[in-house]
């Protein structure tokens, strides 16, 4: 459950403030699960999305160290992002301040326009070069529940967690990518395979789902029994996460990916 504005400590509501101006309006994210708070302010000097955290202790908690490892990655990734604008930390707290931007969550749905916007972001950000400081490893994510991982390692900028909550369409048709707490580096066929998922939850069969992440140079070049063994592990990795976690949103994704490894393993 999220934290209020009003429940957070003074001094960390004092230190946004002083970037923001005062706050005239709140309007909670519908959804996410990465932060304590997060929340778009309305102030007297225009709108902010702010995301905040707060600390286990004198250490860093989990939402902390993904609140931190967004920050460091946004200057590397501000062509597809909305720009980090400040941080605060204060009361046991960290809190970023992200540049607002007026759009909606894309649609997923076959034929949907927003694909194509897509699309053409992920061949620009898998285009860049991976910063350095990206060195979160793709491929260990799926170390407990496959064999051979080594097909998954490269050096591709990978954001991983592209549902459709996390892109936003602006008004002109721009997409900006949010919520960047998983970024990885690993082979560029990864980003598409995790998207496969979401594909199916926007209305397409898996065999739809596939045709369409084809257009990725390096989905086609992807041996079909590596496609097969990663379907297998993504499956399972999920129906593993969806024992442990009794909520809807994990079960649901465990059936979506268990989908596609039927698709593919009959």
């Amino acid at each position: 459950m999220r934290t209020a504005w009003t429940d957070l400590p003074e001094e960390l509501r004092e230190g946004i403030t002083a970037h923001t101006g005062r706050v005239r309006a709140i309007e909670p994210a519908a959804t996410g699960n990465h932060a304590d708070v997060a929340s778009t302010l309305h102030t007297t000097d225009g709108s902010v999305f702010v995301k905040a955290a707060r600390k286990a202790g004198e250490r860093d908690g989990p939402e902390v160290r993904s609140l931190r490892w967004e920050a460091a990655v946004n200057p590397h990734a501000r062509e597809f992002a909305p720009r980090l604008l400040w941080q605060v930390e204060a009361g046991g707290w960290l809190a970023l301040g992200f540049e607002y931007v007026e759009g909606r969550h894309a649609d997923y749905a076959p034929g949907s326009p927003d694909l194509e916007v897509l699309a053409k972001t992920i061949e620009a950000f898998q285009a860049l070069s991976c910063p350095d400081l990206v060195n979160r490893r793709v491929e260990r994510r799926w170390e407990p529940v496959t064999d051979d991982v080594t097909p998954m390692a490269g050096n591709a900028l990978l954001h991983t967690d592209l549902n459709p909550a996390n892109v936003l369409i602006a008004a002109d048709g721009r997409a900006y990518i949010v919520d960047w707490a998983f970024v990885s580096r690993g082979a560029p066929w990864v980003e598409p395979a995790i998207l496969i998922k979401w594909l199916i939850r926007g209305g397409h069969s898996p065999r739809q789902a596939e045709q369409w992440v084809s257009r990725f140079p390096s989905w086609a070049e992807v041996p079909s029994a590596v496609l097969d063994a990663f379907a297998a592990a993504h499956a399972e990795l999920w129906r593993r996460r969806s024992s442990d976690n009794p909520a809807p949103w994990a079960a649901e994704l465990a059936a979506l990916t268990r989908r596609w490894a039927d698709h593919r393993c009959p």
